[in-house]
């Protein structure tokens, strides 16, 4: 008879795949790290100008009359990142079908929490903003950055056990889906029907294309560009082509899908966002502007503050309720830090804070709280992970 202990092949390639996932987040999050440094430096050096100008450097693409004109810093927020979440898009999908999101039970604790670590950050900003322009902004509190996050988690949890790390991958996988939601839904303007109705043309003509398995690779693509076409003429955000072409794509070749975009998703597209977007002037007139802005305040107090709360207090209630279960080998203290390390927003924060303003000055205020952000999110994680006591209980 068969020792059912030992791990079948389905199960040895999803351990394979997610050890593939989680260190090249965690290499592409110190990655992240150095290209944020460099954007920083470059906004504040002598070189400045240089800076400005090669993001503001317009480029156009197109055929005939079907042009699409954009910046730099508009390419890769609307067309490289669209790749990004095609990898986020794949992993939502490999999580839910081979994943920890599979099994009903073990995906209500995360799940419970990352709701709870997006809806109390986003009423924590519009408290302390209360009105006005600057209250677009309450989808920037709710993201959590998935590779700085396991990255910071890699360096202050050393010694963790590894449900801890797939115990905040899967709670920043739903923070991702929520993420998407929000951007389709409340950050995308002047809807065109027709073109609208053209993207959805075509993606059920993707569905069409799998399911009688005449889909190539190079079909795929042809129809990802199609889509993201009518995506960014009907207003949609046009990155959401990558989330619906990512949860389209055939079981059978996600991981090979992953294997080979994952690596310049981490370690390509992220850092280059980083570098088009955090270099924000950090001088003494710019950071006393900043501190006293409402929006700065109300994008620190989100994430620091609400995301803490958010997700240990719905963790809490979750499990006292006995709707979950703590993971084996999460300690109460481990779910703090989690809580802790979700205020590192950044990566998606920053892609909704340019689809929430367009105030330059607001803008600037915005970057500079998730900056803030991250650097208190990673000292509280710090604090819980390194000196926390595993004897902790909560009430």
């Amino acid at each position: 008879m068969p020792n059912s202990s030992r791990p079948t092949g389905a199960a040895t390639a999803v351990s394979r795949a997610l050890r593939e996932f989680f260190t090249t987040e965690t290499a592409g999050g110190v990655v992240l790290l150095a290209a944020t440094v460099v954007a920083l430096v470059w906004a504040n050096s002598p070189w400045q100008d240089g800076y400005s100008s090669l993001w503001h450097a317009t480029l156009t693409v197109g055929v005939g009359a079907h042009q699409v004109a954009l910046d730099a810093r508009h390419w890769v927020n609307d067309g490289l990142m669209a790749l990004f979440f095609l990898v986020v898009g794949l992993e939502v999908k490999r999580e839910f079908l081979l994943g920890e999101l599979r099994e009903r039970r073990t995906a209500a604790l995360p799940i419970i929490a990352a709701v709870g670590g997006m809806v109390v950050p986003a009423l924590l900003f519009l408290a302390v903003v209360r009105s006005g322009d600057a209250a677009r902004g309450w989808g920037i509190p709710m993201a959590t950055d998935i590779a700085f996050a396991l990255g910071v988690l890699a360096i202050v949890g050393r010694g963790a056990p590894s449900s801890v790390r797939l115990f905040l991958l899967t709670l920043a996988i739903v923070d991702d889906i929520g993420a998407i939601v929000v951007i389709a839904v409340w950050y995308s303007s002047g809807v065109d029907a027709r073109w609208l109705a053209m993207a959805v043309a075509i993606v059920a003509l993707v569905v069409v294309a799998r399911r009688f398995a005449v889909a190539t690779m190079p079909a795929f693509v042809v129809l990802g560009v199609a889509l993201w076409c009518a995506l960014y003429a009907s207003g949609v955000h046009p990155t959401l082509a990558g989330v619906v072409l990512g949860l389209l794509v055939p079981v059978a070749p996600i991981e090979r899908l992953e294997h080979a975009l994952h690596g310049w998703s981490s370690f390509v597209i992220v850092p280059v966002f980083a570098l088009a977007n955090a270099g924000i002037a950090v001088g003494a007139h710019a950071m006393a502007d900043a501190v006293t802005s409402r929006v700065t305040v109300g994008v620190v107090v989100g994430l620091v503050v609400g995301k803490f709360v958010g997700i240990s207090a719905s963790s809490w209630a979750a499990v006292r309720c006995g709707v979950a279960d703590l993971p084996i080998g999460v300690r109460w203290r481990h779910v703090l830090g989690i809580g802790a390390l979700g205020g590192i927003g950044f990566t998606v924060s920053l892609f909704i804070t340019g689809l929430a303003f367009e105030n330059g000055t607001m803008t600037e205020d915005v970057k500079f709280g998730i900056l803030c952000a991250a650097v208190l999110a990673t000292a509280a994680s710090a604090l819980l992970l390194r000196t926390g006591d595993d004897r902790v209980e909560l009430p």
